[in-house]
């Protein structure tokens, strides 16, 4: 017989290269909020794998946390009765099941600890004394490990449940404006949330004042009314039901509850409009689509770091050149992160694509962006800038190349073989006078060039860098036969590898093959 869940937490996810990570994301979200982080690496394993062979289509992440383990199943309808392997992570079950068109991959990991211990914690009432004062700062920890605002009401409601009331319901609006709706529901007997659900919608939900006893007929509940209010705007309402009155000890910690989770509702919708902001804003850095470049297979990888997306300094662009039928590309690097590498970022985009509109040279074109750099003043930061003109020819297409202070470029030839084929010179916004000459590389049918930033050559594991004794040359070298999409992902997928934990840099790749 399996054991109800005490707590159940779901996100879905659409296929395509974003849903491996957001599900560990999510995984990560729920771990911490559930303070079960003894297993989180364990959690993050296993929910990578699952999520690796359901990312083709639609899937479902459900966690549910059982008192003595937490239970994660991957959700996916119509989708073929594949052979599953079994999860690499040591878990105490795992399994396939079957209902209808659903098909369901769970696994259930352990916590440490006794389950006598944890049932006792989720069941023992005491009123007063250090146990509350340990309730209290336990709420506040599952509360400051979140910044996701949609999971926000589900953690205050499985706090106060059991604890202060037999079901929480909060109410919450669309950025704090417009009317509440309900966000999230929990009753202590899950068989009896949807029962509640269809008579919570008859009522009509006290605005965030004061906490307040309102007089609502909610079946033999008694029914307390808490805003959600902080920084002076109300946020939501949290409502708490009892068969009993509520005692004033058990209203003010509600009320303290009430403050805690506000605030943290608050924080994490900041977090996300800043997080959203930042997206926005890297978006417009960035070429608007992948363009048709006739005669030339490239393929590009772009990774933002940090969880928000800040927006970084590194870049990259390709676009046509004039009516001749060359094509230009750059990949760069502004100093720093945030609005100042952005506007940096923003005023080279647009440089380097207005002088190559007006037939400059790609020597020209930088000693222009350097001046334009300087002339922004205390905002001017220093940029590494690799760029250049491709132009096919018979035997492939010949590539015009320019590195003013950026990661070595390198060519692949279908023997396998890798060599620099970009001179190092001086780097933008540092030097008021400075001078470029191109380097002229030949591409033959199949050769490839790959172009990067310091986020691949310098991810560190330990005391290393991904490059050390020529490592990126080496990644490159086994990439013989590939498109150039292929290789851009080879060399991501070989930065993960290198170094599994999330970096501190942006990261870019740009890849051109001629066919």
């Amino acid at each position: 017989m399996t054991e109800s869940p005490r707590a159940v937490l779901a996100a879905t996810f659409a296929p395509g290269e974003s849903a491996v990570p957001a599900a560990r994301r999510f995984t990560r979200e729920v771990i911490s909020a559930w303070a079960a982080g003894a297993v989180l690496p364990q959690a993050e394993q296993i929910t990578e794998q699952l999520a690796l062979a359901a990312e083709r289509a639609p899937f479902e992440v459900v966690w549910g946390h059982q008192g003595d383990a937490v239970r994660i199943e991957v959700r996916q309808k119509d989708v073929p009765a594949e052979y599953t392997k079994a999860p690499t992570v040591p878990v105490e079950e795992w399994g396939v099941t079957f209902s209808g068109q659903l098909r369901v991959q769970w696994a259930k990991l352990a916590l440490p600890g006794s389950a006598a211990r944890v049932a006792d914690d989720w069941t023992r009432e005491e009123s007063r004394g250090s146990f509350w004062l340990g309730f209290l700062a336990d709420a506040s920890d599952l509360l400051a490990g979140t910044l996701d605002p949609d999971m926000v009401p589900a953690i205050v409601a499985q706090i106060v449940v059991p604890r202060l009331s037999v079901w929480c319901a909060v109410y919450t609006s669309d950025a704090g404006l417009g009317p509440l709706r309900l966000s999230y529901l929990w009753h202590a007997d899950e068989a009896r949330i949807d029962s509640l659900r269809e008579e919570l919608a008859s009522i009509e939900v006290p605005p965030p004042q004061r906490p307040q006893t309102v007089p609502l007929t909610i079946g033999d509940y008694h029914v307390l009314a808490v805003p959600l209010l902080a920084r002076g705007r109300g946020l939501g309402v949290m409502l708490l039901g009892r068969t009993d009155r509520f005692p004033d000890d058990i209203i003010q910690f509600a009320e303290d509850i009430g403050r805690r989770a506000a605030l943290a509702m608050d924080n994490a919708r900041l977090y996300a409009q800043q997080a959203a902001a930042n997206r926005a804003l890297q978006r417009s850095l960035l070429p608007p689509d992948n363009p048709e470049v006739p005669e030339v297979d490239y393929g590009v990888v772009y990774e933002p770091a940090g969880e928000t997306n800040e927006v970084g300094g590194d870049f990259y662009d390709l676009y046509r050149a004039g009516d001749n039928g060359a094509w230009r590309f750059a990949i760069g690097d502004v100093c720093g992160t945030g609005p100042e590498a952005a506007s940096v970022t923003g005023l080279a985009r647009t440089t380097l694509r207005l002088l190559a509109r007006e037939g400059h040279k790609i020597a020209h074109v930088l000693v222009r962006l350097n001046e334009a750099i300087l002339e922004e003043g205390e905002r001017a930061r220093f940029l590494t800038l690799l760029h250049g003109e491709i132009t096919p020819t018979a035997s492939g297409m010949e590539a015009r190349l320019i590195s003013a202070g950026h990661p070595e470029a390198l060519r692949l030839r279908q023997t396998g073989e890798v060599e620099v084929v970009a001179t190092p010179q001086s780097l933008l916004g540092v030097f008021s006078e400075v001078t470029f000459e191109e380097d002229i590389v030949e591409l033959n049918h199949g050769d490839v060039l790959l172009a990067v930033t310091d986020g691949v050559t310098e991810r560190r594991s330990g005391g290393r860098l991904l490059d050390d004794d020529g490592g990126l040359a080496k990644l490159l070298a086994e990439c013989v036969g590939l498109s150039a999409q292929a290789v851009a992902e080879r060399i991501r997928r070989g930065v993960q590898d290198f170094a599994p934990e999330p970096s501190a840099d942006d990261l870019a790749i740009l890849v051109l093959r001629a066919p």
